[in-house]
């Protein structure tokens, strides 16, 4: 088993106390005290003196030089300590301790292979001076420097409520903005509606007028139909509507039909439609027994194809008096009455039906 080698000078000798190092009264039989400053020379170790040798038996290294490293390492960390310098350094020793070659992390701190560290630096001033060393400001400066302290708190707080200020400011000017956009849009929405309104309204009250000036001219004509009825006659009775106004065909020489035929059984009688004078009556070739009568306004109405004529040309007839019977004279293929209208006597004539419808009279 090996022994450790003794350590070459301790820094100070630890009072047998139980209190903690450097801290509590003085004892009498330890001597004056004195500061110790540590310096750089003093905190790193000299390279290779405090190396732990490795034990080749199996064994563990000791070294006191590890107690006075981690006293070294303590001093340097409290900042000042004191120590007895009036005592001789006494050399320290260990007892054996087991190995700890399976603590990779003890094993490691004693590895003489392990690379050397490079020992803290320290300062070579002493800590009291450096207390002693601190200037003293003046209560003047002092309240100066307060006093700027406080202008300067004085001045952020003053920025800060202009800043909370402008903020709150533009912030009311963006509701203002928002709701003069609403109630434009409101205004806006509601000036729509009400010209929607008005339109809808007009366009309601336009048909309503169209509608009622529709009934009042119907009840006007229906009125006036009415009154022309009682002027005007259908030419026959009993009768059937054959052929119409313009109707084609091989059977009439102009191509189509000009008039209206009322077929109806021979001797049935035929009557004046409107008063009016006889211009015409007698045999008209293709036509037959025709007669025409002219009413005031000139418009001629020709009835055609007669079995018999009752009134002579110069006559003077007046609404529903008989002028004659249906018969089947000229170009004809059964009895029936033809009726042309010819307005202001003109050759060509127009449809009788329409005519009629015209007077009031519905064939």
């Amino acid at each position: 088993m090996a022994s450790n080698r003794p350590a070459s000078e301790a820094p100070f000798l630890p009072s047998r106390r139980t209190e903690s190092f450097g801290y509590g009264e003085r004892r009498p039989d330890e001597g004056p005290w004195e500061e110790w400053n540590p310096t750089e020379d003093s905190l790193r170790p000299v390279r290779g003196r405090h190396r732990v040798a490795k034990q080749r038996g199996g064994g563990l290294a000791r070294s006191s030089t590890v107690l006075g490293v981690g006293v070294i390492a303590a001093v340097g960390a409290g900042g000042m300590a004191s120590a007895n310098t009036g005592k001789p350094p006494v050399s320290l020793s260990l007892p054996d301790l087991p190995s700890v070659d399976h603590l990779p992390a003890v094993g490691a701190l004693f590895d003489d292979s392990a690379e050397d560290t490079a020992a803290p630096v320290g300062s070579a001033t002493a800590l009291s001076d450096v207390v002693e060393a601190t200037p003293q400001v003046p209560q003047a400066e002092q309240a100066q420097q307060v006093q700027a302290a406080r202008g300067t708190a004085d001045a952020g707080e003053a920025l800060r409520n202009r800043i909370m200020a402008q903020a709150e400011q533009q912030q009311a000017q963006v509701e203002a903005k928002a709701r003069a956009a609403t109630e434009a849009a409101a205004v806006k929405k509601a000036q729509a509606d009400a010209a929607q309104a008005k339109q809808e309204a007009e366009a309601k009250a336009a048909a309503a007028k169209k509608r009622a000036e529709e009934e009042a001219r119907k009840k006007a004509e229906e009125a006036r139909l009415a009154e022309l009825a009682k002027q005007y006659t259908l030419p026959t009775s009993s009768y059937t509507i054959t052929s119409t106004f313009g109707q084609a065909g091989s059977m009439w020489s102009s191509g189509h039909h000009t008039g209206l035929d009322f077929a109806a059984p021979t001797g049935t009688l035929i009557k004046a439609i409107h008063s009016g004078t006889v211009t015409e009556a007698g045999w008209a070739g293709a036509y037959g027994y025709r007669t025409i009568l002219t009413l005031d306004d000139g418009t001629e109405l020709w009835f055609c194809h007669q079995s018999s004529i009752s009134v002579s040309a110069g006559q003077k007839v007046g609404t529903g008096e008989v002028i004659g019977r249906v018969g089947a004279t000229g170009n004809v293929t059964g009895p029936h009455l033809h009726l042309e209208v010819h307005p202001g006597g003109q050759a060509t004539g127009i449809d009788p039906m329409a005519w009629l419808n015209g007077k009031g009279l519905n064939p």
